[in-house]
Parts: structure tokens; sequence; C-alpha cells
């Protein structure tokens, strides 16, 4: 039954409405979105890329990230549902690559870039590839709005390994170019004078209230006058402020190597309790400031993990260092590239210089409007092909391990299991699945991958009439503590090609709001787990319930009205999100040959293990170094012992 609060929230407008079936709704009567907005969202797509000409996923609004039909498969194979062998379809390719995210579209350049001549299948569980590097579009009139789903950003170009920038440049990615063309959009929010800002719920402080000027961002205020602002207690001021202010040791009489082993085996909740000892009324402010990266609170990461991150306070007074990032090659960071689809961009590329068909154009300025070709995908004419909507069941060798010269590959897609032969296979999914996929691996490596529990997370992505709200207020992104999304905020301006992102606040645009869930009180796979389930548990029209009640109060001052101003919901849903590694709160202390994600990716005969999880961070890089490591493997290691690799480094 609607009441007046949904009236007031707009649960009665025409947008994309309860649950949602392939992104789309299965709604009976009306638009489903506002007039104007994706054409394509009216339509359930199809099992076969090509079978209709309005197949274009990144128009769909709804339930997007892991849609209804892309993980129904996976569970039932992990719950013992067998799919047999399959139908043989005929084909026979040099290399199968399971998985069409980052990791598995690398692989594939790294196979062709050392054997022109293979001929590669992708195959992806998902009605798009890219994994979680995803687009989103929204359309106002003729006005496109393009947002990302999921992988946002190239994290430090310049410290790529030789591997990774060559992928880079092969496919056009010109960071200096990027830098250059799209300097003053990055920089236009800072020259309105927009400021990061923090909502106070009163759910969850006692009042409604927002507070513009958090500091550290440009335009910040002072520790002291942010907090005068705030709904926050005078003992809960005085301790944020001494954490932020004072340079205290609170771990007094301690050596370095004492203070370190301490912090590695004790919360920053308990850090800040037990040794800060703040207010318990403080822990709340902090909950959601780990942020995706940790996909838990203060409770299940270790302080030292916290003090290395860097972004949280209390230890400056204990002379510790910060550690050197481990992952990154050489001493130049670089400024990140952040497309207007975020690394959906790079998938894209990937897949036109796989694919030049699919994608028209030549540089990665016309890659972002460019109108992708879904039917040219799996064009039996390609050297490459990518079978969306297709979920592997099996990867098997075809005899004995040490002695096979071919894997059979069954998949099931649109319900019927079909089997492909390929002489080597890449297994550039989530690590966790492979056990049911290769059951004939070793004990030891199958326990090892069963520890690769990915982080959940939400990428909710809203298109609204204009942003006169922000702008109002002042502010770009407000952090939202106590909140269903952890944040809300503009989306990041950057124009390139014949795109252009919304340059003043009486424009649409497709703003962000993310949404780390958690369950405080359980270690951190366990957290993962229960809001993984809790993620599918979840409708479109609780989604929806709660992102227009936190768009209508924390713009309220601004004006802003969820009823008028909101044109389409995207929800990217990923209950298995971000790779995440070892825990010291809760895990040994593995060695470097111990380590489940180092015994987990070890290849078993003709079948290689990539993705991110392999190496256990959630980063691009990461996904290209071990789709270049598991190709390196398979062409030294068992295709052509003698061959001379393009990068010797080894990951």
């Amino acid at each position: 039954m609607m009441t007046n609060a949904d009236r007031e929230l707009g649960m009665d407008r025409s947008i994309s409405r309860r649950d949602f079936l392939n992104g789309v709704s299965l709604a009976i009567g009306g638009s489903l979105v506002a007039p104007g907005l994706s054409e394509a969202a009216g339509q359930r797509q199809p099992s076969q890329p090509g079978a209709t000409p309005a197949y274009y996923p990144p128009a769909l609004t709804g339930m997007r990230g892991s849609h209804e039909g892309s993980y129904e498969v996976a569970h039932s194979m992990r719950d013992g549902k067998a799919w047999g062998d399959g139908e043989d379809t005929g084909e026979m390719y040099d290399l199968v690559v399971v998985g069409g995210g980052l990791s598995g579209l690398a692989a594939a350049y790294f196979f062709r870039k050392a054997l022109p001549e293979a001929k590669v299948l992708i195959l992806d569980n998902h009605d798009d590839f890219g994994g979680h590097a995803k687009r989103n579009e929204f359309k106002h009139g003729d006005r496109l709005m393009i947002s990302y789903g999921g992988t946002a950003v190239i994290q430090a170009p310049r410290s790529y390994t030789p591997a990774g920038k060559a992928l880079l440049q092969d496919i056009g990615i010109d960071s200096k170019r990027f830098y250059a063309t799209t300097e003053s959009d990055r920089k236009m929010y800072a020259s309105m004078g927009l400021r990061r800002g923090v909502f106070f719920d009163s759910e969850t402080f006692g009042v409604d209230r927002l507070v513009v000027g958090e500091p550290g961002g440009p335009g910040s205020l002072s520790w002291t006058e942010f907090l005068a602002k705030t709904p926050l207690s005078d003992h809960v001021k005085k301790d944020i402020l001494r954490l932020y202010e004072e340079q205290r040791d609170y771990l007094p009489g301690l050596t370095k190597d004492e203070k370190i082993k301490q912090l590695r085996k004790m919360s920053y909740r308990d850090y800040l309790l037990n040794c800060v000892k703040v207010h318990p009324e403080v822990i709340p402010y902090f909950q959601k400031r780990l942020g995706s990266n940790n996909g838990v609170g203060p409770e299940a990461v270790s302080a030292w993990g916290t003090l290395r991150a860097g972004t949280q306070p209390g230890f400056e007074g204990l002379g510790l260092e910060r550690p050197p990032r481990t992952w990154v090659h050489g001493d130049e960071w670089g400024e990140n590239i952040h497309f207007p689809d975020g690394n959906a961009s790079v998938a894209r590329l990937i897949v036109r210089w796989l694919n030049p068909k699919a994608l028209p154009g030549s540089s990665m300025e016309d890659s972002v409007t460019a109108p992708l070709k879904y039917g040219a995908l799996d064009d039996p004419r390609s050297a490459v092909r990518i079978r969306l909507n297709s979920t592997v069941v099996r990867a098997r060798h075809r005899g004995e391990v040490s002695k096979a010269t071919d894997v059979d590959v069954t998949y099931v897609q649109g319900g019927k299991a079909s089997r492909v032969r390929a002489g080597a296979c890449i297994l550039a999914c989530y690590n966790a699945i492979i056990p049911y996929l290769c059951p004939e691996l070793p004990e030891t490596q199958k326990q090892a991958l069963h520890l690769a529990v990915r982080k959940p997370y939400v990428y909710t992505r809203v298109a609204i009439r204009n942003w006169k709200a922000f702008h109002k207020l002042g502010v770009s992104t407000v952090h939202c503590p106590g909140m269903f999304h952890n944040n809300v905020g503009l989306a990041q301006g950057i124009s390139l090609g014949q795109y252009r992102c919304a340059r003043t606040p009486e424009e649409p645009m497709a703003i962000e709001l993310n949404r780390v869930p958690q369950r405080p009180g359980l270690p951190a796979r366990d957290q993962f787990r229960a809001t993984r389930a809790e993620l599918y548990e979840t409708t479109f029209e609780t989604f929806e319930r709660k992102t227009r009640d936190q768009l209508g109060r924390v713009l309220s001052e601004g004006g802003f009205d969820p009823a008028r101003d909101i044109e389409a919901i995207t929800v990217n849903r990923w209950p298995h999100g971000l790779a995440a590694g070892a825990n010291e709160l809760y895990d040994p202390d593995w060695s470097n040959e111990e380590v489940p994600w180092v015994v987990g990716r070890k290849r078993f005969g003709r079948i290689a293990i990539a993705n991110s999880d392999a190496a256990a961070i959630s980063l691009t890089q990461a996904a290209f170094d071990q789709g270049h490591r598991a190709v390196q493997e398979i062409l030294t290691d068992v295709i052509r012992p003698e061959f001379q690799y393009p990068w010797t480094e080894r990951i």
C-alpha cells in the first residue's frame, strides 16, 4: 500500500519499479522510466547479443551489476546441480578465457600479442563485458549522461609493470593527453567553491544536519570550526579534535617493533577505545570512514592496517612511519585517469584492440561516445570472440592432466549446456568458484581458493534534472556516516572527445551514491558473507526508497525534491565485490609461499588462473598483471617452452 510518505518521495512516479529481471522491470502498464530516458530499458535482454538491435546493456536502469540472470547458474552449481558435459558445439580455440572482466580481457590481449594468429573465446556470465568496470548511461532528451557502475580509475599509471604499460599504450590511452584535456574539468567544482560536507542523520546523531567544509578538502574549515557546527556532544567533539590535532604517544614505553606487533592484532576500534580512550560515542563518526577498500568498519580492521592506509587519525605521535605500498613498481606514481564511465572505457578499448569491428574509431577520445556493436562480439569471423550471458560450469582436461593436449569447457546459456574445446584455458573469474569448475584440483589449492571471499559494495547512480541543490549548498560530495549510502556526490566532471560533462548547475547529471554494507560484530569474511546475502535479498524497491529518502534529506535545504527531481535510478549491486587479501586480525602470519592467493593461483596443467583475486587486491594494475602471469605460464610452461615472451618479468 502506497503511503503519503512514499508519495512525497516520488515512489509513485514513472521510473523503474519494484524487482528487476536482467535490469528491467516487468511492470504492467506505464512507462518504465521518465520520458526521454533509456529507450532500451523497456525490453528484456535476449541471451545472445545481436539477437535484437535494441540489445544495449549500458542503457538499462534498475538492478544492474550482479543482475538477475547472471548468478543463478553458478549458485545452482555451488549447491550441487550437475550440468553434464553439454552439447559439443564443434568449436576449437587456442585459448578459452573464463571471465570477461579486465583481467580476462587483458589475458586475451597478452595471448594475442604473443600469438597474433591465435583464436580466442571469452565467456562471461553477465550481459555485458568488463566485469566490475561497468558503464551506465542515461538520457535527458538528446543529452547523454555517462557514469560508472564499478571500477573507477586507472590508479597511478606510471607505476604499472612493463606489461601493463604496454597494454595501456597499445589500446591508445595517453595519460599526458588525458591530463591536459581534462584539467579544467577536474578542477571545476573547486573553482565554484564547492566543498566536502558531512550529513548527520537523526537516527544516529539525534538531528538531521548538513555541515559543509569538512577539514581536509579545498576551502575547508578548521577542525574547531567544523566540530562547532555539528550536533555531536561536547565530549565527542573534544575527543575528535584531540585525535586530529594532538600528537600524543598512545603506546608509551614500547619500542617501534613492539608497537607494530600490538597494532597488528588490535582493531582500530579497540585502539581508539582502549589506547586513545575516546568516548564510545566517537565510533559512529568513524564507522563508515574506512570505505570500500576495507569493506568493514573499524572493528574488523587492524590498527596497523589503518595506520598504513594513512587516512584515519590517532597515530601521529607514535613515531611510526607509513611503509611504502609494495604493489608499486618504481617511484613515479602519476595522476589517476578517470574516464566518464570509469574503467569501462579501458574494457571497451581492449575490446577494440581485440576486435576492431565491435567498436568503431581509433582513439581514446572517440571511444567514449562510439556506439559499441554488441552483435559483433561473438562474430564467427572474428579471431577473438566474446560470448556473454554464458556461465561456465566445467573446465576439464581431455585425459590425464600431465598428458592432455586439450581442455573441454562447458558453459550454460539460456538454460542449455554447451561445450567448446581449447588448447588451454585461463580462469579469470571469481577465484572462489574455481573449485566447483575444476573439482580435480588438489585439495589444498581448493581450500586456498575458497578463502577468496570478496567485499560486497553498491554503486547507485541517479539521473537528476539539475544539480542546483548541490550548488546552492556549496557541496560537491557529502559523507553520511549513519545512512544507507556512505556518501552522496556529484559526478567527476570529465569531458573527452565528443562527450561533454555537466558544467552548469542547471544541467542534468547522473550523481553518485555508494554503499558499503557492514555487519559489525562479525569477523571480516563473515561480514562479507552476511552482507552478500543481504544484497541478494534487498529489492530494488528498497534501494529506491532508501535512495529517495537520503537525497531528500541531505539536499533538502538546497531545494531538492526527490519526487520532482529524480528521473532514473540504476543500482550496481556487487555481492561479490572487491578482491580481499589477508586480514591480520584473524589470519595467521602466512609466509609468501603460504598465502592463499599464491597457493590458489597455481597452474593446473593447461588451466591457469588470473583475476585480481589472484593478487588479493582490487586494482586494475593487479588484474592486468594476473592476466599477464597466467598467459606467461601457459605459453612458456605448457604450449611452447622455447617461446621468448615479450616481457620476461614474472609476477
